[in-house]
Parts: structure tokens; sequence; C-alpha cells
């Protein structure tokens, strides 16, 4: 399996450990990843306030740069907002010509062309559908036998293109993590929004949205994101969550990527655990001793 990688700007930040366990987990399985030549920032939540053309055409540079690459190869993003922002351009060029048109005549400034060859798809839609867990499965060396696992998906690599999953109710994640070995929280919030970017304008907000996310998740030993954004909301803001619920609700936040690293026995280094803002002391215990 070889796919065209786009990590995007929260992976070589605050999610440094998201891009460096995604690297690590699809080495181990065999996928070979090919980073984008030259990719530049899709657009984030900021560009389409300024100038919805912009956040349009900052997509479109990176497909174009994927197209250039190679027809034949998916790309991966595992960043649920960058996989919104260049799945948003692929979609509306295919039902907008004159869209395509003015978007290629910001291309042209760079020599760029796009044509709407390539797919664009989640980190999450490629681990469930092309690696699966007949492959994952074979590789286990820690089963994760007696963890119980709230996966949470929250809102942009399910909505509003539903490829891969249920929106409203997704459970995309739930047969890996079995394969690992663990078990299922019993939950309705895996779909429930963080809160966003709201964290850093009307904290408030996000934390009236974060606090009954990890106050559901009371019983589990950890929560399994997809998201950067969701990863810091959710792990970054426990204390503040704590307050509000009156309840410790502090609990262990890892990505998917982290979670079945450590079933198919990579080290918290390779996986880089230390860069987590909320692996608890229970739950390391609890890992060290498999």
């Amino acid at each position: 399996m070889k796919y065209i990688y786009y990590p995007g700007c929260s992976l070589e930040g605050t999610a440094r450990e998201y891009d460096l366990s995604t690297r690590a987990l699809l080495k181990a399985i065999g996928v070979e990843l090919h980073e984008l030549n030259d990719w530049t920032c899709c657009g984030a939540t900021a560009a389409e306030p300024t100038s919805f053309l912009l956040s349009l055409s900052l997509g479109a540079r990176n497909l174009a740069l994927a197209e250039a690459m190679s027809e034949s190869m998916d790309i991966m993003v595992p960043c649920s907002a960058c996989y919104l922002n260049l799945k948003r351009v692929g979609e509306k060029i295919k039902t907008e010509p004159d869209l395509l048109s003015k978007v290629n005549s910001v291309l042209d400034e760079n020599n760029l062309r796009l044509e709407g060859k390539i797919r664009v798809r989640h980190l999450l839609d490629i681990i469930i559908n092309d690696i699966g867990t007949k492959t994952i499965m074979p590789l286990v060396k820690k089963r994760l036998t007696g963890f119980f696992v709230a996966p949470y998906y929250g809102c942009q690599c399910l909505r509003p293109y539903q490829v891969f999953d249920d929106p409203e109710k997704p459970v995309s994640m739930e047969p890996i993590i079995g394969s690992l070995g663990a078990e299922i929280h019993d939950w309705e919030m895996g779909a429930k929004c963080c809160g966003a970017s709201h964290m850093t304008t009307k904290m408030d907000v996000g934390i009236e949205l974060v606090a009954p996310i990890l106050k559901a998740a009371k019983g589990a030993d950890l929560i399994v994101t997809v998201c950067p954004m969701c990863q810091m909301n959710l792990e970054a803001y426990q204390s503040k969550a704590s307050k509000v619920c009156g309840d410790d609700v502090s609990i262990t936040i890892l990505y998917l990527p982290q979670l079945i690293g450590l079933a198919l026995g990579l080290t918290e280094k390779e996986l880089r655990l230390d860069l987590n803002l909320s692996v608890t002391n229970e739950f390391l215990r609890k890992l060290r001793s498999k």
C-alpha cells in the first residue's frame, strides 16, 4: 500500500505525536508514505472568513501538487480539519466547473493546475478499509485485554461528507479497537462537538462542551481520537472541565495510531507518549504490566 502523505500544520506543531505515531505505525504495518512535496497550509479555519476563493485555492494547491506527484495514489490526511478542507475542494469542483476555472486561475500563478483526479482520504478511513483488522490482528504483540476505550471521532472527519461512517452514530473505530483485545466503553458522545476553536475564542462555551464528554468517559481507561483539535481540547482543559463537573474527569487521551502501535509492540518513545498532555499514571501502570 502506498499513499501521498499530507501531514498539515498541526502535525508539525502541537500534534507532533500524531504525525510521529502515524509514521511509526504505518511503517510497522508495511505501508509506504510519500510526503507531499512543498505542501502548505490547507487554510484551517481562518482563510474562509477572509476569502472563500482563498480558502479553496489553498487546498487546491496541495491537491494539484499531489496530482503532479501521482494520479494513482490517494492522498492520506490524518488531521480532520485538513481532511475536510481538502475534501471540500475535491467535492465542489466536481459540481461547479466555473469554480474550478477560478481556482485554476489562481494556481496558474504558480504554474499549477488542478484536474480533480486524486482522492482525498482520512487516515481513519484507510486504517479501517485498506488496512483492516485482518492485517492488524496477526501483528498484535501486546493484547490490551482489560482496557476500556472510548472512541471519539469529533465532527470534521464525518461531516458533512458521509464517506466511511455514520456521522450521527459512528462505529468505525470499534472493530479496530476490538482487534487489539480492548473493549469499547459504552457511551453516546463519540460524535459530539468538542467546541473546536471556541476554546480559544469563547473558552466558557468550549469548556461546557468538553466537560460532558469527559464526564461520559468515566469508567474508561482512555479516550482515543483522530483529530488534533479534538485531542487538544479533551486533554488540555481537564482541570477546568473537572471544576464544571464537580468531579475529577482526568483521563488519558491518545491518538488512534498510538493505541494501535502500543498493541503492535511499538515503544512509548517511538509513539511519543511523552508529548501527550494527558497520560495518567494509572494508565501507564496498567499498560506496563502487560
